[in-house]
């Protein structure tokens, strides 16, 4: 089968929200869509699917109304035999309903056996404890973001079974997984894949991925060389006023960057202590404890010299943030303490020091999510200019600035434009240059590359390791395992769990 191109406008108030001509969609193979954030690509293909509201924005495609793609018997057909999972699963899910109530909605109750699904995804975890977190009702905490994403994916498991065992080969689908595995890590996005392409061998279906982890090419690389025929990766464009473009992605693009990208991450010399933390602390009334090996044998303290680049491991909800925040004097702990560039702080502390000598001077923190660290009514240029710099940042200075991140000319209407109208790729980038502007001895990044395409990628890599050839100290937090385990050495690599009893020295092999 051919690919099924969309010409797809989305508009709200006279304004273009996104347009494209050539949204392609290969029938029964498997797309990776990559592309910054933002830039349209659940929306586009909520659109093309029929889950958006005609009656708030102006939709059309192909040239027709959305009214009448809605009534199509194709999208119709599409709907009956395929799942979309959304971004965000609290968006999904209904609290006032128990999980195991939605999870046999619908045509879901055909797939009377999930226990298969169940111990793929939630695997080396005891069944029945998972079925007792089916009883309750979803709210925003409870489960945890990781455990939503993955009772999404079982409801898309389960009429993937449906389709396999109820539709002929003919049938119209279009599966697709919006951010599938953002709340998971490695281990645990390898297995949604692996079941994943199991059951598309068994009966080829229309799939879409819309993914920011460009580490995901080499997963399928190394082990599923043999789909390669059945798998495209493209990558979503911006051209201008809202138009964006869809083009092949090369994989080769990628693992050539990666192969060529060693930094290292070594001092520039062996120059002194940035930043000490001490092994272990306490917040929470959680004990957290520092390791040097994956295997958490043994705690140590945390040190990063002036010109060295230091990556801190450990699975979502561990607490690396909460160590970030720590050090930036957001938290009050129990328990810690810490040297940074000659200061030494602990939970005593009093709070006007990092008022007086941490923020903006010794140390800038990227959080993780550019929305909850940005004035949104602030304009581009009023994000620097209440930075506690010596003298605020001519415009002159600040285009050139804003240039290292952003793709072409940097205009006056750009730097007078409200954070709030600003793409999420390009809110990350302006985040990512606010504490880099300051240039403090120390740099926390946590998720630097959140939301990035792949040129953005490259270049704020770029300039992390120039800022770190000029003396800087980075500590980085990110689920992008694969790029800082090879740009890093083991020298460079901390691991962050609950504290655990040490072996003794003679174990400690």
């Amino acid at each position: 089968m051919s690919d099924r191109v969309y010409q797809v406008t989305i508009s709200s108030a006279e304004r273009t929200v996104v347009s494209i001509d050539n949204f392609a969609v290969p029938q029964n193979k498997i797309t990776f869509l990559f592309g910054e954030s933002g830039i349209g690509k659940s929306m586009i293909s909520k659109a093309v699917y029929g889950l958006l509201d005609p009656d708030a924005l102006d939709i059309a495609i192909n040239g027709r109304s959305y009214a009448d793609h809605l009534k199509q018997s194709r999208t119709q057909e599409i709907q009956k035999n395929s799942f979309f999972v959304f971004q965000e699963p609290s968006s999904h899910l209904n609290n006032l309903m128990t999980i195991d109530r939605q999870i046999t909605e619908g045509s879901l109750q055909l797939a009377k056996d999930d226990s298969d699904i169940l111990n793929h995804l939630w695997k080396d975890i005891d069944e029945q404890a998972v079925r007792t977190l089916f009883e309750i009702y979803p709210k925003p905490y409870r489960p945890s973001g990781g455990e939503k994403q993955r009772i999404l994916l079982l409801m898309a498991f389960k009429k993937i079974n449906v389709l396999l065992n109820s539709f002929g080969a003919e049938a119209p689908t279009y599966f697709v997984f919006d951010e599938p595995t953002g709340s998971l890590d490695d281990n645990f996005r390898n297995l949604f894949l692996h079941l994943l392409f199991t059951k598309y061998v068994q009966r080829p279906f229309t799939i879409m991925i819309i993914t920011h982890d460009y580490s995901i090419i080499s997963e399928v690389y190394k082990k599923y060389a043999n789909l390669l025929d059945s798998i495209r990766f493209r990558e979503l464009s911006r051209l201008k006023s809202g138009a964006v473009e869809l083009h092949d992605f090369s994989p080769d693009e990628y693992l050539g960057w990666l192969q060529k990208t060693a930094f290292k991450g070594g001092a520039v010399a062996r120059q002194e202590k940035v930043l000490e933390v001490e092994a272990d602390f306490k917040i929470f009334n959680r004990s957290l404890c520092i390791y040097r090996e994956r295997e958490h044998r043994q705690k140590t303290n945390l040190v990063i010299h002036k010109g060295e680049m230091v990556y801190l491991k450990a699975p979502s909800g561990v607490g690396k943030t909460t160590l970030a925040k720590l050090v930036m004097g957001l938290f009050r702990p129990q328990k810690f303490e810490m040297q940074l560039a000659g200061t030494r702080i602990t939970e005593k502390t009093h709070k006007s020091v990092w008022h007086k000598k941490v923020w903006g001077k010794k140390a800038g923190m990227v959080f993780q999510h550019a929305d909850e660290s940005l004035n949104l009514q602030a304009t581009v240029k009023e994000v620097f200019d209440g930075l506690p710099l010596k003298s605020r940042l001519r415009s002159a200075v600040l285009k050139q600035k804003l240039g290292e991140l952003f793709e072409g000319e940097i205009a006056d209407a750009f730097i007078s434009k409200k954070v709030a109208f600003l793409s999420g790729g390009q809110k990350q980038r302006l985040n990512l240059l606010r504490t880099l502007v300051m240039n403090t001895d120390l740099i926390i990044l946590d998720e630097p590359l959140n939301g990035l395409d792949f040129l953005s990628i490259t270049k704020v890599m770029e300039k992390l390791e120039e800022r770190r050839r000029q003396g800087s100290a980075l500590l980085l937090i990110s689920h992008n395992e694969e790029i800082f385990d090879t740009i890093l050495d083991k020298e460079h690599i901390y691991y962050l769990a609950e504290c655990t009893m040490e072996l003794p020295a003679d174990r400690q092999s």
